[in-house]
């Protein structure tokens, strides 16, 4: 489909064009006819000009279409014959291509920017190859008439160069082969391979490191995500620049044999077909193939200085000036030394002394500049160092307000077991574990762990440690670092030998066994833990038993602050009108007091809005909030098959419990005799036990009214037990009634 512009379509007879210029009509004279077809061929001409400029305007704005064209046009030069005008301008544009891709590279802040320069190397190493073919069928086609008979490029490059003598020609060409190939190329090629391969050889540990980052909070997910993908970009380029710099040393080999070829070439026929004298082919065809071989070889050699500085600034930030003289003029001793060698030289017998003295005046300028900058940075730097001081506090007597805070996570290690901190594989330490602890308490439960301090204390035993929450001992237990921790899941005795303990976290009965016996452990089916993640184990139950009291105030209010912009407008609404934050801090209490997630903590709010419109009881509230998370109750208590197994509370007991509540509102409690409380009690223990021994794990489900009232009793003696109401069990659940209280 043609593109339609203002002023570009054909004019019709009689229309006019210019003041005082109009096209004739087909009824005028002969005269007046041909006047009218010349001039509609020019106006034909100027629209073609000015359609072909619209186009290539056009064309700039579609890189894919100029891009297209472009190796479209060098197909076309390795297949038809090129005029040696076009030839010029094709060799023309060849130098100014490869000057372009130097200078970008020099002016790069980091190798990644430029990360299309494999594809550009191609597209270079093509325009030349395509070039250097269509200046071969000029010489050999039309060599015998003349050195200029490829292009002026080309004859001016070999008259120039080579200076009238085709000897000094083939040297100077030979020396920049040299260079390029043996030197450059070669060195370009070993770093490039080398960086791939180590690239792809720390992929493996600068993943986890991003995950380790990830993990500890130290970065979000934008950034790793971000870093993840530099890192796979980085990956993917030093590969392609591995297979890349393998273009360029083809390029090199490539113009050697068209050089060798040109010339045999040329002779043959300007010899036998063109009847030329020997020497005069000689003299012809060498001038014009060294001149056509500088012209593609002086273009290859920057192109492939551009690779170098690529692959070897991979370790280097910021341009290529800064990168080179800010690290190699750096240390002005180093400029004092040149400056002291340069002088020396400069005092031999038979030494030209003029370069080398204004050589040292220079360097000996730099080390002094250099020196009174680092001098002066030195000086600054004291000042600062010394105010900073001044201004400080004194350290002599730590402040009261510091003594007053308190740890709210701490683990106690004895000295034994210091080195379970930093020893180890990665992933493996403690400090890593606790790191992926944190993680995995937030995706589960929507809680936020505190910060864990870990200290030593020389007063535990060697292989001693102690959990603190709010500097209150919540476990404690001995480890052995260098053995193993084993536990058989089916109840039964440990058959290899080791040394009798019990696990510290639930009190099951374990060995501790030698790292060699790990693999008969396992083949046996025992459970297998080494030393810290016995004591991640126990810091996970230990925390899910007491987030309702590590939920502080300040945690609560980052909760609600964190959550997104569309969900403020129920935070404005609910906050302070309907409840304040710390009547929100306490139903997120009594929900982590069950270890019920919020994580969906949008929709707790909304059962908090719900139900302050008609109670401000935070039990009643919490209740309701439950309610609104009937299905993640219901999924959280189901078996391996799916199904949630209940344990009914009888209507006996269900009258019971209700017959005992007294007060009203907030002071509505329980008030049942102990006997019967004891009788519940016994009732509870002896079902679920029973039950336990099957393998089951069901839930005790009552009436709304009471169940808070049945859950602070059973929290007692089976804090695991889940106790649910009716409203809680998700309609689309499926349920199967196991038992009855």
């Amino acid at each position: 489909m043609a593109d339609t512009q203002p002023g570009l379509d054909t004019l019709p007879a009689g229309t006019e064009t210019d003041p005082g210029t109009t096209v004739a009509p087909e009824s005028t004279s002969a005269t007046a006819q041909s006047s009218g077809d010349a001039e509609t061929a020019n106006n034909a001409v100027t629209n073609f000009g000015q359609d072909f400029l619209g186009r290539l305007i056009n064309s700039g704005q579609r890189g894919d279409l100029a891009l297209a064209a472009g190796v479209v046009a060098i197909l076309v030069v390795l297949i038809l014959p090129m005029p040696s005008w076009l030839l010029d301008v094709g060799l023309a544009f060849s130098i100014t291509f490869s000057v372009l891709v130097l200078m970008t590279v020099m002016f790069l802040e980091r190798p990644l920017d430029f990360s299309s320069f494999p594809t550009v190397l191609l597209i270079a190493t093509m325009i030349r190859l395509a070039l250097n073919l269509a200046s071969t069928r000029l010489i050999l086609s039309s060599g015998h008439e003349g050195t200029d008979a490829a292009g002026k490029v080309i004859e001016a490059f070999g008259g120039y160069v080579m200076g009238g003598n085709f000897v000094i020609g083939i040297i100077v060409f030979g020396i920049l082969v040299i260079v390029n190939f043996i030197v450059i190329t070669k060195g370009s090629t070993r770093i490039a391979e080398v960086a791939a391969r180590f690239t792809l050889d720390a992929m493996p540990g600068k993943q986890m490191a991003i995950d380790a980052d990830l993990s500890s909070g130290l970065i979000d997910e934008t950034e790793a995500r971000s870093r993840r993908k530099d890192l796979e970009d980085e990956s993917t380029f030093f590969g392609a620049m591995d297979g890349a710099a393998k273009f360029v040393r083809g390029d090199a080999l490539a113009g050697i044999l068209i050089v060798f070829i040109n010339i045999v070439g040329g002779i043959i026929i300007g010899v036998f077909q063109r009847e030329m004298e020997f020497v005069d082919a000689l003299d012809t065809f060498t001038r014009l193939t060294i001149g056509d071989g500088l012209v593609s070889q002086i273009p290859a050699l920057i192109v492939s200085t551009g690779a170098g500085m690529l692959v070897t600034k991979s370790g280097v930030s910021g341009p290529m000036d800064k990168a080179v003289f800010g690290q190699l003029g750096r240390e002005p001793k180093s400029l004092a030394m040149v400056t002291v060698l340069l002088v020396a030289l400069a005092i031999l017998p038979g030494t030209p002394a003029v370069p080398f003295l204004l050589l040292a005046a220079g360097i000996g300028a730099i080390g002094f500049q250099t020196f009174r900058l680092a001098r002066d940075r030195s000086a600054k730097a004291r000042e600062l160092a010394e105010a900073e001081e001044r201004d400080a506090a004194p350290t002599g007597e730590v402040p009261i307000s510091q003594v007053l805070k308190i740890d709210y996570l701490r683990l106690e290690l004895g000295y034994g077991l210091l080195s379970l901190i930093n020893d180890g594989e990665e992933g493996r330490r403690l400090t890593d574990q606790i790191k992926a602890l944190r993680r995995q308490l937030a995706v589960e439960m929507g809680f936020v762990m505190p910060a864990v301090r870990i200290q030593d204390n020389m007063q535990l035993g060697a292989n001693s440690y102690v959990l603190r929450i709010k500097e209150i001992d919540a476990g404690h237990g001995d480890l052995r670092p260098n053995m193993l921790l084993v536990m058989d899941p089916r109840g039964e005795d440990i058959t290899i030998s080791g040394e009798t303990t019990q696990e510290p976290t639930f009190g099951l009965p374990a060995k501790w066994i030698d790292l060699n016996n790990r693999e008969e452990a396992l083949f046996r089916g025992y459970t297998v833990v080494d030393a810290a993640t016995v004591i991640t184990t126990h810091l996970t139950e230990v925390i899910k038993d007491n987030m309702a009291e590590l939920l502080s105030f300040a945690e609560t209010q980052k909760l609600l602050d964190e959550l997104d912009s569309e969900h403020q407008k129920l935070i404005a609404d609910i906050v302070p009108t309907q409840i304040t934050v710390g009547g929100i801090q306490r139903v997120l209490q009594n929900l982590l007091q069950e270890r019920v997630s919020i994580r969906d903590l949008p929709t707790i709010l909304e059962g908090v809005s719900d139900a302050c419109a008609q109670t401000r009881n935070i039990t009643l509230i919490t209740e309701h909030v439950r309610a609104r998370l009937a299905r993640q109750i219901s999924d959280a208590n189901v078996n391996m098959e799916g199904i949630i197994l209940l344990v009914t509370l009888s209507p006996e007991w269900e009258q019971v419990f209700a017959e005992s509540l007294v007060g009203n509102g907030d002071e509505r409690q329980l008030s049942m005799p102990p006997s019967k409380l004891q009788e519940f009690i016994s009732s509870v223990r002896q079902t679920f036990e029973r039950h336990a021994m099957m393998g089951e794990t069901p839930v005790l489900l009552t009436s709304p009214m009471i169940r808070p009232y049945v859950r602070s009793i059973v929290e007692r003696f089976r804090p695991m037990t889940a106790v649910l109401s009716q409203n809680e069990i998700h309609p689309k659940a499926h349920i199967k009634t196991v038992g009855q209280v």
